[in-house]
């Protein structure tokens, strides 16, 4: 099987820098640190209580899970949205286009050198969650369901610099608008969806007949809600909630933006909302592939 050059390239670099290795040892010393001075907080209360509140180790294994999450979302456009501008400003990219590869060559490799570089974070700190094994509370498919939500939102989140890395030819501005369509999916559907409630208890209020009857509580935002699907911030809740055993997928959502029917939609909120997210980081990674296309296109022109 041929090897991607360029993803060869790339993780060779990063295999070697010593930044990497630095990156690993602070993340998990810093999750090592937080479950070790969780477990003497629980040995102290036994001590005191004679008492083993199991429900700890639970919140120690949402702690963690949070954790890498935010890191995954945060991280993972800054480390792909210079890697097709980048060779812009370094004036390599003309280089890059004059080989053998195809565009879709470059984009690939470029994206899954900075995603492997991710997985290997996320992988390094999952004998920290072990230890919610030990006291139970938390099974094999929970596990895995977090480590497939964590690989969406990675792969989501990364497409997406790598998509406006190969739109726009600064590497700032790329890494400012990919943040900002990252804000715009995970807080925009958020507020859309609050407005939606908002007019419809509004509307009701209005009705003096459905104030009497309490109607107002029955509001809701609609079709709206659906909207959330889009969302990683709103499926990794709901995922997150049901693995804790706070709250189950519709009671989650219907705390937010009131009661809405139950059905199929709502029955597979995390697996259907995985899905939409994958096919909506193939939409960015087509228009990345195309972006760098133009490129090459327009570098032939003007031979």
């Amino acid at each position: 099987m041929k090897t991607n050059p360029v993803y060869k390239r790339e993780t060779m670099v990063s295999a070697r820098s010593f930044r990497l290795a630095l990156i690993l040892v602070i993340f998990n010393s810093i999750l090592a640190l937080v479950i070790l001075l969780n477990m003497y907080s629980v040995v102290e209360r036994v001590k005191l209580t004679a008492e083993i509140q199991y429900s700890s180790f639970t919140t120690l294994y949402v702690f963690v899970a949070v954790v890498e999450f935010v890191m995954l979302m945060f991280i993972m456009p800054a480390l792909t949205a210079g890697s097709i501008s980048g060779e812009r400003e370094r004036q390599t990219l003309d280089i890059l286009l004059t080989t053998t590869m195809k565009p879709s060559e470059i984009i690939w490799g470029k994206l899954l050198s900075s995603f492997s570089t991710m997985f290997l974070m996320v992988v390094s700190s999952f004998p920290l969650l072990a230890v919610s094994f030990v006291y139970g509370g938390v099974m094999i498919h929970d596990v895995l369901l977090l480590l497939l939500c964590y690989l969406t939102v990675a792969l989501l989140c990364g497409s997406m610099g790598i998509c406006f890395s190969s739109l726009f030819k600064r590497s700032t501005v790329a890494t400012v608008v990919s943040y900002g369509v990252l804000v715009f999916i995970a807080a925009g559907t958020y507020a859309v969806n609050i407005f939606m409630l908002s007019m419809a208890r509004m509307n009701m209020d209005s009705s003096y007949a459905s104030s009497i009857n309490g109607v107002t509580d029955q509001a809701n935002s609609g079709p709206c809600l659906y909207l959330l699907l889009l969302n990683p911030v709103a499926t990794f809740y709901v995922m997150i909630n049901k693995q804790a055993g706070v709250n189950p997928v519709i009671s989650s959502l219907n705390n937010w933006f009131g009661p809405h029917p139950d059905n199929f939609i709502m029955n597979n909120w995390v697996l259907l909302s995985i899905l939409i997210q994958l096919l909506l980081a193939t939409i960015f990674i087509f228009i990345a592939i195309k972006g760098v296309s133009h490129s090459k296109r327009r570098r032939i022109r003007k031979k």
